[in-house]
C-alpha cells in the first residue's frame, strides 16, 4: 500500500540499501534511514534515494540541548527529508526549538517543511523495564502523556508501538499522526521488540505509517513480501 508502508533500510551499506530501494520505490515509495545505515554512507545516501524519487524518513532521534537539536533539523531539512523525528524526553524546548528550526530553514533553502515527530518509548521497551530507567506505572500511561506533551509542542505526531495506537488516537485526534515501527509478518517472531502487532493490525487501530523492516528485507523475495502485506492492508477498514 503506497502511502502508508515505510520501509526500513535497516542494512549496513549503500549497496543493500539501494538494491531494495530502486525495485521498491513503486511499490511502498518510503524509506527509513536509521544509526546503522546512516553512520556507514552519510548523507550522499540520502540524496541518492531521493534522487531515483523515494522519500526518506531520517531515522536519527535527535536528543539533545534545544540549540543542538535545531541545528540537526536545519541539515536535515537541507537534506531533503521527508520524516525527522525527535525524543519526546527532551522535553517541550526541544521540540519547540526543532519546529521553529524546520520551518524557518524550509523557507530558507525553498524546500518543504519535513514531517516532525518524536519518540515516545521505544518498541524494545516492556513494563518491567521501567523501574531501571526511574519510571513508574504502565507503559500506556508514559506514552499517552508523552504524546500530549509532542502535541502541545506542535509536532505532527509521534513513533509508537501498535499496542498504543487506539490509546493515543483517543487522546490526540484524527489528524494527529502516528508512525508504527515493530510491525511483523503474521509467522514472524518478535525479536527485539516486546509490543508488535501485524501490519494490518496497526492499521486498523489508527495508525497513520507502518514501518517495516525484517518481514520484507528479511524475506527470500522481497519485492513479493511487500506485495503481500500491502494487499493485507488494503482489505482492512481503517478508522
Amino acid at each position: 500500500m503506497k502511502g502508508k508502508i515505510c520501509l526500513a533500510l535497516d542494512v549496513s551499506s549503500r549497496k543493500e540499501a539501494m538494491d531494495l530501494v530502486r525495485p521498491l520505490r513503486d511499490l511502498t515509495g518510503m524509506f527509513k534511514v536509521g544509526m546503522q545505515l546512516f553512520t556507514a554512507e552519510g548523507p550522499s545516501l540520502i540524496r541518492e534515494i531521493i534522487g531515483v524519487g523515494g522519500k526518506v524518513f531520517l531515522d536519527l532521534k535527535f536528543h539533545d540541548i534545544p540549540n543542538t537539536v535545531a541545528g540537526a533539523v536545519r541539515a536535515a531539512v537541507r537534506l531533503g527529508a521527508w520524516m525527522v523525528n525527535v525524543h519526546a524526553a527532551g522535553g517541550r524546548a526541544m521540540m519547540r526549538a526543532a519546529r521553529e528550526a524546520a520551518q524557518d530553514e524550509a523557507v530558507r533553502s525553498g524546500r518543504s517543511v519535513p514531517i516532525l515527530i518524536a519518540v515516545t518509548m521505544l518498541t524494545s521497551l516492556g513494563e518491567d523495564d521501567l523501574p531501571a530507567i526511574g519510571m513508574a506505572g504502565p507503559i500506556a500511561d508514559q506514552v499517552a502523556r508523552l504524546a500530549a506533551l509532542v502535541q502541545e509542542s506542535g509536532l505532527d505526531g509521534v513513533v509508537a508501538s501498535p499496542q498504543e495506537v487506539q490509546l493515543i488516537r483517543r487522546r490526540c485526534g484524527a489528524r494527529f499522526a502516528i508512525v508504527t515501527p515493530g510491525i511483523r509478518g503474521r509467522d514472524d517472531e518478535r525479536g527485539d521488540q516486546t509490543r508488535t502487532m501485524s501490519a494490518a493490525e496497526a492499521l486498523a487501530s489508527g495508525s497513520t505509517y507502518l514501518v517495516v523492516g525484517r518481514p520484507i528485507i528479511a524475506a527470500a523475495d522481497p519485492r513479493g513480501a511487500a506485495e503481500r502485506m500491502a494487499a493485507e492492508c488494503r482489505a482492512i477498514r481503517t478508522p
